[in-house]
């Protein structure tokens, strides 16, 4: 054993640690070190990639700025803090962190562990409260202040000692709405459990709606997020090209699935939120799951990206493509064809200053026999996720669905579904819009199938 104890910690090869504390400086000194280190190979630090990068430069995207963006973010979350009367935002949904502080951290993970939040003082720090040893995540962003352990007391941790563990925790935001609410106890929450709710509100600390506030912060984009969805389009459409190349009879739908998946993560991308890819019989109705079915000459091959690619950003699009060299039956060509003239018609509508309402009542819809099997929405908004608004069919509208007007810098997804009620396949069409001062931009290119248009 030596004088420091090392061997007995660690074992009798030195090599394990190389070192004795005192040898090379304080465990502070090397814990700050390995954060340094780490924080200068996080993957926003090192880009995304010479693939991506030569595809932005062909298609003439520049590189957002984005210390710029991220503090666009943060004033745009305070100032819909102010509007609402609260101290602060206490935000636990990975896509509300990421606008908050643009930091990443076992995304998906998250989303259903909560063993990550982040506090946003109105006036006040950014403190975000990560996973353990986790603190070099958000080095890179610039807008985070203080980085602190998580208390989760979710009960895969803490078990039946779960309410000692919600009073450590609420104590933490408390304090934080002490000293930096200037007596305004107030904060909005995005998700919390019901024995927080209470804990929070013994501690004096009352809860506003979390979701209206980020949301509303979400609406409207800054150019330089305009950019990073513009790259993030492109990544997406270049993926669905390498998935096309790959559609042949007898690949399976999840082996074609696989390929959109593969080419976005090579790109950078994070990952894809739905299993919307669907062939032959599997197309109509809608919303069936990715399969093991075999692709067979003459099917269509119906999906939806669903893709969180470069940045964050959402890349929703979807096509309809006819697998194989066989000509498109009249049947299929018919369901195409009003699939594209209900997107082209309902694009046009999308101006600034329209209202949700007027919009949808404009709306071109499918015909009656397809009517019964359309698409929820005819419209939804889009950004770091699908985002606020979401507009359904006129004669879905109801007294609980809330209106509103279309703004410069809003981007949203126009879509289409078209299968007959009882019909054997289905067309399933969607494009990314943005909303410009003097009408629309259609982000997304990707060409339709001109087999199916008829063309």
């Amino acid at each position: 054993m030596s004088e420091h104890g090392v061997e007995r910690r660690f074992g009798r090869h030195r090599k394990i640690m190389p070192f004795e504390p005192g040898e090379t400086g304080s465990l502070d000194a090397l814990r700050q070190q390995s954060r340094q280190k780490a924080a200068e190979l996080n993957q926003h630090v090192l880009g995304y990639g010479a693939v991506a990068e030569a595809e932005w430069q062909t298609a003439g995207i520049a590189a957002p700025d984005l210390p710029a963006m991220r503090q666009y973010r943060l004033d745009r979350i305070r100032a819909e803090l102010k509007r609402r009367d609260c101290a602060g935002a206490l935000l636990y949904d990975p896509i509300n962190i990421r606008y908050a502080t643009d930091s990443t951290n076992m995304q998906l993970w998250v989303a259903h562990n909560p063993t990550r939040h982040c506090f946003v003082a109105t006036e006040g720090p950014v403190v975000l409260f990560d996973y353990f040893s986790c603190e070099h995540l958000s080095d890179h962003s610039g807008v985070v202040d203080e980085v602190r352990p998580a208390v989760s007391w979710m009960y895969l941790y803490s078990g039946e000692l779960t309410e000692l563990k919600v009073r450590r925790w609420a104590a933490g935001i408390a304090d934080l709405v002490r000293e930096h609410g200037g007596g305004n106890n107030r904060i909005a929450v995005d998700h919390i459990n019901p024995e927080g709710v209470e804990e929070l509100a013994r501690l004096g600390v009352s809860i506003g709606n979390g979701e209206a506030v980020m949301e509303n912060a979400r609406l409207i984009k800054s150019p330089d997020e305009i950019l990073a969805m513009r790259r993030a389009v492109v990544a997406c459409e270049a993926a669905m090209g390498e998935m096309e190349k790959a559609l042949k009879p007898g690949i399976s739908e999840n082996e074609l699935w696989a390929e959109l998946h593969r080419a976005n993560i090579a790109r950078g991308g994070e990952w894809i939120e739905t299993r919307l890819l669907t062939s032959g019989p599997r197309t109509n109705p809608w919303f069936q799951e990715c399969s093991s079915r075999v692709i067979e000459a003459g099917d269509l091959v119906a999906f939806d990206t669903d893709l969180i690619g470069p940045y964050g950003f959402c890349a929703d699009l979807s096509r309809t493509w006819l697998c194989g060299d066989k000509k498109p039956s009249n049947e299929q060509r018919d369901l195409y064809r009003i699939a594209a003239d209900q997107i082209g018609h309902n694009t046009a509508l999308m101006q600034p200053g329209a209202s949700f309402r007027d919009l949808v009542e404009r709306s071109a819809v499918p015909p009656s026999d397809c009517f019964p099997t359309r698409y929820g929405v005819l419209y939804h908004g889009v950004g770091l996720a699908d985002e606020y608004p979401t507009l359904p069919h006129a004669s879905d509208w109801t007294e609980d669905t809330p209106d509103g007007v279309l703004e410069a810098g809003m981007v949203l997804c126009v879509e289409s579904y078209i299968g007959r009620l009882g019909g054997h396949e289905g067309v399933k069409i969607e494009e990314q819009i943005l909303i410009t001062e003097t009408g629309n931009e259609k982000l997304s290119t990707y060409p339709l199938d001109e087999r199916l248009l008829g063309g």
